[in-house]
Order: C-alpha cells, then structure tokens, then sequence
C-alpha cells in the first residue's frame, strides 16, 4: 500500500496524486468508469497513442495499487480484463471533476 503523508497542507493532494500520476492512468481510469470491465485489447483501441508497454506498465501499477481489479481467463488466446475495485470506485470525483473541466477548457478555447 502506498505511504499515507501526514505533513502540511497540499499533502492530501499528493495522496490522490501518487496513484492517478502517471502519464496515462487517470485516462485509463477514465475510460474503465465508462465501459465497467475493459479487455486490454480494448483499453489498447482506446489509446492507440500509448504504447502497449507503457499500458501494461500503468496497468500494473494500478493493479499493484489496489485501484484495478485484473481477471485472467485460461483460453487462447488469453483474455485479460480490469475492473476498478472498491478503493479505485472512490476515485470516480476526481476523474468526473477531470473530465468535466476538460470539457469545459475545450469550450472556452473554440
């Protein structure tokens, strides 16, 4: 489990930060609160910009970090899904509030 920081202010923000940081976790995030359960071959449709290392790797991350929920099934070729668990569901506002001031950043640049 991740260290819990207990000092000045701008640490709860650190807390959050040290398991969405990363380049592409929050957007996986993003896209695995709007389908349920992503195959990674799916994920990988979704971010055809990212590497499937560097997709595996924040995968795992967030597997390791207990936000991620990975289920393996034993047929060829191997089907592989996430699922946020119940800690990962807790970071549903933040990824709402992220998407929601994309949208509007998008609007106000147009």
């Amino acid at each position: 489990m991740k260290e819990i920081y207990d000092c000045d202010l701008g640490c709860p923000v650190q807390n959050t930060l040290q398991f969405i940081s990363g380049k592409w976790k929050s957007v996986i995030l993003y896209h695995i609160f709007k389908n349920d359960v992503l195959r990674f071959s799916e994920l990988q449709a979704k971010l055809p910009y990212v590497s499937k290392r560097m997709l595996a790797k924040q995968l795992s991350e967030l597997e390791a970090d207990g936000i991620l929920n990975k289920r393996v099934y034993p047929v060829i070729p191997v089907k592989t899904e996430y699922r946020v668990t119940q800690l990962g569901s807790s970071l549903y506002p933040v990824i709402e509030a992220m998407e929601i001031w994309g949208t509007n950043y998008t609007q106000i640049v147009k």
